[in-house]
């Protein structure tokens, strides 16, 4: 079981492989699952001026944010059944250790709405690196059970095959073919071949308004 300190240490050096990364899982769930409430994984690459975020969901109660702004980046996963849940404790506050030492340029992070639920903070693990950072850091805590071993899986493992291992959830359907993942996982553009390979039942077309969300490359 992986904590957010091992998380830390395998995620890759640059922050643009792991923005990257988190544009191609986007990409092909949204092939994969065309309506965006069903799919766990989503980038805005202009969620607000001058950010981007990339999010996963576990369609359960589990989720994260990676949010890339000019100070730096920031990571918060919540796991809703972790015992370090905001919601388990008696402030309804993050537990001791996890945002402490967020940097005060990554402060507004911490404190955006979108991650809240009625004002209680979505987050169990945090992760983070301003802009000078040559590696990941995280607060001093070593909670166990903070969801990072689950919610960071694709992010450490970046490879196309654990992709296509991890959406495997049901022996009746069909498997996800390895070629088209590590087609647009290596950020090629997209070809209709590539599409109907992933989604027989859509095309170029149908995909390219979520392009422009994402950022991936047109062409």
């Amino acid at each position: 079981m992986k904590n957010v300190h091992e998380v830390a240490a395998a995620l890759p050096p640059p922050v643009e492989i792991l923005r990257d990364h988190c544009r191609a899982l986007a990409k092909v769930d949204a092939i994969r699952i065309p309506e965006w409430e069903y799919r766990e994984y989503s980038f805005d690459s202009h969620w607000t001026p001058g950010e981007e975020m990339a999010s996963g969901r576990s369609g359960a109660g589990d989720d994260y944010s990676i949010v890339f702004c000019p100070a730096g980046v920031y990571i918060r996963g919540f796991d809703h059944e972790s015992p370090v849940s905001p919601f388990a404790s008696d402030d309804l506050r993050p537990w001791p250790g996890v945002v402490d030492d967020v940097p005060e340029v990554l402060r507004p992070q911490v404190d955006e709405v979108a991650f809240t639920l009625e004002d209680v903070p979505l987050i169990t693990s945090c992760l983070w690196r301003i802009a000078s950072d040559d590696c990941w850091r995280t607060g001093p805590a070593t909670y166990e059970r903070d969801g990072s071993d689950h919610m960071f899986e694709l992010l450490i493992d970046r490879s196309p095959a654990a992709y296509v291992a991890w959406a495997v959830t049901d022996e009746e359907e069909p498997p996800v073919p390895l070629e088209p993942v590590a087609h647009i996982f290596a950020l090629r553009p997209l070809t209709e071949e590539v599409v109907r390979a992933l989604n027989p039942e859509t095309g170029l077309r149908n995909v390219r308004a979520d392009l422009q969300v994402i950022g991936y490359p047109l062409e």
